[in-house]
């Protein structure tokens, strides 16, 4: 049972700030200095010394799932041997003493990275009012 004090992490947003939150963390207490590089344009979400680490956030576990990365990150990841990606998984539960990291770098990376699979995407905007208009037009008793 979650402490009522402790509200769950529960949008996306929030599982992500948690999970880099987490990781500044994690780096302050190996005595590296770190800093949030999200909306900075680069590569990872945050940088530590040397390090450009790459935060992928799970609400509950990783296990099984794809970690999904931008071109710019492979490419990175590729050229640079102090790539990392950090796993940092059961978020939403909402206590930092039960979230787990797995830190990916080196040889482990470079070998998950040459399994990827490269994917085209399109995100197509669906404003409020044409799904409005459609449920209504659509109703079904």
């Amino acid at each position: 049972m979650n402490d009522p004090a402790r509200p769950e992490n529960v949008t996306n947003r929030q599982v992500e700030d948690a999970a880099v939150a987490f990781v500044l963390a994690w780096e302050a207490a190996r005595g590296r200095t770190a800093h949030d590089t999200r909306g900075r344009g680069a590569a990872g979400d945050v940088a530590s010394g040397s390090r450009t680490i790459e935060v992928k956030a799970y609400g509950r576990a990783a296990r099984g799932q794809d970690l999904w990365l931008e071109v710019r990150q492979v490419e990175e990841a590729a050229g640079n041997p102090d790539f990392w990606l950090y796993v940092v998984e059961n978020i939403r539960q909402g206590d930092p003493e039960k979230f787990r990291l797995l830190e990916i770098g080196g040889e482990a990376l470079r070998s998950l990275l040459a399994r990827a699979v490269e994917r085209r995407y399109f995100t197509v905007p669906w404003p409020v009012a044409v799904y409005d208009e459609l449920a209504r037009e659509q109703h079904s008793p």
